[in-house]
């Protein structure tokens, strides 16, 4: 039996001994393993009613997995806890492709169906349960403050750790189908008070609301896998934690992850931890990082330019990365039929999709903007950007994007949220 280091009650021990059976053994050891090698003092129970796994794609390159997946099937095994998951990869009635490009999707991800099958069986919320957004309203995938987790997806765990008060940390894929299975986690980091500590402070001296994607970017790049403990951010929105606020938080965070790795980040005045604990949560002797709109540039003005021919027109246009909340769809919607009022244009220039999970299109259909924007000449999708762009013929395409998280994923070339209106309807600024 493999010798453990962090305390485990007789039940546990049960498990791992396999006398519980072999799988279910084996699960148990992973973890374990995995909780001792960061220092993990013991289990703790998963008190969130929902999980999150974040590998949602059918590649077919992962056999080991869809083989794994196999054994705790036949063991029938389920997890404790049903679970959303990440975007599916592939759209072909919503997302341009040419017919050599889908020839390669459909090899690249020629296990999907059968994968979401073996999904199914071990317990996936719903069809419609596939988005990195899974705490929408729409999709109710929304823990509780102090709820403990078994997720991944960067953007959806610093997202659950900061603006909802969750506790989870920065698992990888398998790992958190693990933590579902037994309904138990390792005792580490961001699930300890301690770990929770603030260990940066971030200060805001920029004239007005930053971008949110640039602003999360300068953040992760400077505090990596630290918590930032951000000063002069919440005045912006009344320290209110209105669905403004957490749309602004979503894409902000999602860029601290993805150009860091922060999972957890305190907006002062303003999140549930900062707002309860104040200053109390940071540590003495303070990292601190000033941000103001020359820094903000300069981090801007730092990112890369992978296409091939830099002064080439974009192709593309992808715009939800993470998936974008209904509010979000409506105000895209406002903002490009008035640029496009402006510019005396009815349809867009450039092919642009907006991306969200599928409740939440569900709920947009039935809107009056969703017309407009299908009138405007955009597309809609469940999609996940960064997966389409993973496919070497499109990773060749010279695409846009507002994301920071696909720009620093992909190919893709970033542009601030009124820098693609102007380019998508009027092919201003590219």
């Amino acid at each position: 039996m493999y010798n453990y280091k962090m305390h485990l009650t007789p039940e546990e021990i049960e498990i791992l001994e396999g006398k519980q059976g072999e799988v279910l053994g084996k699960i148990m050891k992973t973890l374990v393993m995995y909780g001792d090698t960061f220092g993990a003092s013991k289990l703790v129970p998963v008190s969130s009613e929902y999980g999150h796994l974040v590998t949602s794609f059918g590649l077919s390159m992962m056999k080991p997995v869809y083989e794994l997946m196999d054994e705790i099937i036949d063991a029938e095994i389920e997890t404790k806890q049903k679970f959303t998951v990440d975007p599916r990869p592939l759209d072909f009635e919503n997302v341009p492709g040419n017919i050599i490009q889908k020839i390669v999707f459909k090899i690249m991800y020629g296990k999907q169906k059968d994968y979401e099958e073996q999904l199914e069986k071990i317990g996936l919320l719903s069809k419609d349960g596939f988005t990195c957004t899974c705490y929408m309203d729409q999709v109710a995938n929304i823990p509780n403050k102090g709820d403990i987790l078994s997720w991944a997806e960067s953007s959806a765990v610093v997202y659950a750790n900061s603006v909802l008060g969750a506790r989870c940390n920065r698992n990888s894929g398998i790992i958190e189908m693990f933590g579902s299975i037994l309904g138990k986690v390792p005792y580490f980091g961001l699930l300890t008070d301690e770990g929770r500590k603030a260990n940066w402070i971030v200060e805001i001296k920029t004239n007005s609301l930053p971008e949110a994607q640039v602003l999360g970017s300068a953040i992760g790049m400077k505090v990596m896998d630290h918590v930032p403990y951000i000063k002069n951010l919440g005045q912006y929105f009344d320290n209110e934690l209105n669905r403004k606020a957490k749309d602004y938080l979503k894409d902000m965070g999602a860029a601290t992850a993805s150009n860091g790795a922060v999972g957890l980040f305190h907006v002062e005045g303003l999140t549930p931890e900062a707002k309860e604990l104040g200053e109390s949560l940071i540590i003495e002797d303070p990292n601190v990082y000033i941000i103001d709109d020359e820094e903000l540039e300069r981090v801007k003005n730092s990112y890369p330019v992978m296409w091939k021919n830099p002064d080439t027109k974009p192709k593309m246009c992808f715009i939800g990365c993470p998936h974008l909340s209904l509010e979000q769809m409506i105000q895209w919607t406002k903002d490009i039929k008035a640029n496009l009022s402006t510019g005396k244009r009815e349809k867009v220039v450039i092919p642009t999709i907006l991306t969200a999970s599928p409740p939440v299109l569900k709920e947009f259909s039935q809107l009056p903007e969703a017309k407009e924007l299908k009138d405007m000449g955009i597309s809609t999708s469940y999609i996940c950007p960064l997966m389409y762009m993973n496919n070497p013929l499109c990773g060749k395409m010279p695409v846009i994007t507002n994301s920071n998280k696909l720009r620093t994923y992909t190919t893709s070339r970033y542009y601030t949220d009124d820098e693609i209106v102007k380019a998508i309807t009027r092919g201003e600024g590219i």
